[in-house]
């Protein structure tokens, strides 16, 4: 038999390149529709979007007594007050749903039960106390996953949590893997605790890949061992792509014995790429294409056929599903905020990771309420605080656990400021345009945004911050808080700030003058953020005093945040977007519009990540769908407002 000899060994990665040049990260798999209660490990093929916010009731967070808090008011050691059950307060477990009449939950350890009717209250409640809102986890109509994210447990939790039941994703890769050679049988041949008499071995290596492609997302098949002749391998190389395979592994026959026809195969039926890379163990591996799908000779070893299939069909596999191959490990970050934690306790915080400059990574703490979902769903590392410790400072540099893949973090595009619907959108449009690239944000405020900035915490920073003496927004703040930071300011988005009230407007609110009214109660932003800058700027111009307003300390730090509270009754009114009162069917009387603007340091402006960026918000495809929201004007999105050194 003629030997196929491989004289011309390419190095590890150009064979990499040549073969991932060949087959790119371009999508083979059609969307499918499935039930969520199969979607771990999936590859989403549009955004999901919750059906109902989470929680969907007011619930007592601990265990003890609902009441009002107006009734504890004074209480202290020296001057308890008492409680009567039934009528003034009632027992309620965690999780249960709050009774309309009352307003907080005061847990049990700080209770005194005088007898069966009466509850002795040693220190005062406060509204809201110890209650889990509406809406806390997830808002109605807020995106939960972009395009093209692998879904993991904590996702399937919030889906459910949230009434998403099917959604669309990626049809698995399909592999159909080969085995070949007249010594294997299969292990189902086999009877009896003695393995098969010389030279007949038991056809293992197809198992162990199999494995690996259901490792990497992908549906295996194993098809019957064929034997030592090259128009059998053909025949199962051809039925294999006619049963609608994806990519064909073949295993062994591709070293240079005398019956090792894979090479031949491949040759005669399509195209060889490479026979034979520059690596140990995997040295005969053979990479070509028949009919536009990929196949792959495996070495026989079970070490080699591993690294093989590692270098160069696992990868593939992923690409194929927009998926990137993470390896977690540990990495050192730097803290955008103070973590606070009691001592003695182990505390283990949830933080979205990203690089801004040089080789540094930053980490932003995410939500560590024990009920959120969403900061398991959304972290990229996790961080122990001893319990030898109190906490974290703000810029300390600290050991995290990663669950992402180093090199994912450094494409993470990190934006800190003032909250906007439209940054998810951007999230995902850099998806769908094939990107590498990830975005995280945090919702701080406008100034806190441009301090952010300052520290080195972030890429970009959102402000809408008017000036009340020029009317104009954001220049004069970046002129105080930025100084010697030389920075570029683009356009993003004008939107109509207004009223949120609830549907139909039972209070009649009509202007900033109904908000001094004893019946109407009121929802803030954080002081710093832009909205709140508007609010106390109109508020000066009408002369009217913001203790006048009921509500005006209750703050929320974004405006899907505010529209929750209104929704759930909490306030009657509050100031925000338009497009959060829709995604909510709430009223809204429009106010003022507002240019939302963002600060980018120069020294970024040349990198990938913030060219990439600027594409996207410049492109026809988001500005349609910014202005689909609702109360968005996109039109000079990407535009350069004024720079300043």
């Amino acid at each position: 038999m003629k030997r196929e000899i491989y004289l011309k060994m390419r190095p590890l990665q150009e064979a990499k390149d040549l073969w991932f040049e060949r087959f790119p990260k371009i999508r083979r798999s059609a969307p499918e529709r499935i039930s969520v209660f199969s979607a771990r490990g999936r590859v989403t093929a549009s955004p999901v979007f919750a059906r109902w916010s989470y929680p969907t009731f007011h619930s007592a967070a601990m265990d003890g007594i609902a009441t009002k808090a107006e009734l504890t008011y004074g209480a202290s050691e020296r001057n308890p007050k008492y409680l009567l059950l039934g009528k003034e307060a009632q027992w309620i477990n965690t999780g249960q749903p709050l009774p309309l009449e009352y307003d907080c939950v005061i847990m049990v350890e700080k209770l005194h039960q005088l007898d069966e009717t009466r509850i002795e209250i040693r220190a005062p409640a406060y509204p809201w106390q110890h209650i889990r809102k509406i809406g806390e986890d997830i808002v109605s109509s807020e995106m939960i996953l972009p395009v093209d994210h692998m879904i993991t447990p904590y996702d399937m939790g919030v889906l459910v949590a949230t009434g998403v039941r099917e959604l669309e994703v990626w049809k698995r890769p399909k592999v159909f893997i080969v085995p070949t050679g007249n010594e294997l049988v299969s292990l189902h041949m086999e009877e009896g605790p003695k393995p098969p008499p010389p030279p007949k071995v038991v056809e293992s290596n197809s198992v162990l890949l199999k494995a690996l492609v259901e490792e990497a997302f992908s549906e295996g098949v194993i098809t019957p061992i064929v034997e030592d002749d090259l128009e059998a391998l053909k025949g199962a190389i051809l039925a294999s792509i006619e049963g609608g395979a994806d990519l064909v592994m073949v295993n062994a026959g591709s070293s240079a014995g005398s019956k090792d026809f894979t090479a031949q195969a491949i040759r005669e039926l399509g195209q060889v790429l490479i026979h034979g890379v520059a690596m140990m163990p995997g040295k005969p591996t053979v990479l070509g294409v028949v009919g536009g799908i990929p196949v792959v000779g495996n070495p026989g070893y079970p070490v080699s056929a591993v690294l093989s299939f590692r270098e160069f069909v696992r990868p593939l596999l992923l690409s194929l599903q927009g998926i990137e191959a993470s390896d977690p490990p540990r990495t050192k970050v730097r803290l955008t905020r103070p973590i606070s934690s009691k001592a003695g306790i182990d505390e283990f915080v949830r933080v979205s990771i990203g690089r801004v400059k040089d080789e540094e990574l930053v980490a932003i703490p995410l939500p560590r309420a024990a009920g959120s979902l969403v900061s398991l769903q959304r972290a990229e590392g996790i961080i122990r605080v001893p319990k030898e410790l109190e906490g974290l400072d703000q810029d300390e540099v600290v050991d995290s656990e990663l669950l992402v893949s180093p090199e994912v973090l450094k494409k993470t595009l990190v934006i800190i400021g003032s909250h906007d619907m439209t940054i998810d959108l951007i999230r995902d449009e850099m998806k769908r345009q094939g990107m590498d690239l990830r975005l995280i944000s945090s919702n701080v405020g406008s100034l806190g945004g441009l301090l952010a900035l300052k520290r080195g915490h972030c890429h970009i920073a959102g402000s809408h911050l008017l000036d009340p003496e020029t009317g104009e927004y954001n220049r004069s703040y970046v002129a105080r808080y930025l100084k010697n930071v030389p920075v570029a300011v683009f356009h993003l988005v004008k939107r109509i700030q207004g009223f949120i009230v609830t549907k139909g407007n039972p209070k009649e609110i009509k202007g900033i003058k109904d908000l001094t009214r004893p019946d109407v109660k009121f929802v803030n932003r954080q002081a710093g953020s832009g909205t709140r800058l508007l609010l106390d700027y109109i508020l000066k111009r009408e002369g009217i005093d913001p203790r006048e307003i009921s509500g005006y300390d209750h703050e929320e730090y974004t405006h899907m945040a505010v529209a929750v509270d209104i929704k759930s009754g909490l306030a009657d009114c509050g100031l925000g977007i338009l497009a959060s009162a829709q995604a909510l069917d709430l009223d809204f009387i429009p106010l003022a519009s507002e240019q939302y603007d963002l600060v980018i340091p120069k020294s970024f402006l040349g990198e990938e990540l913030i060219q990439a960026f600027l594409r996207v918000i410049r492109g026809d495809e988001f500005r349609r769908r910014a202005h689909n929201l609702g109360g968005y004007d996109p039109s000079m999105a990407g535009e350069l407002f004024f720079e300043m050194d």
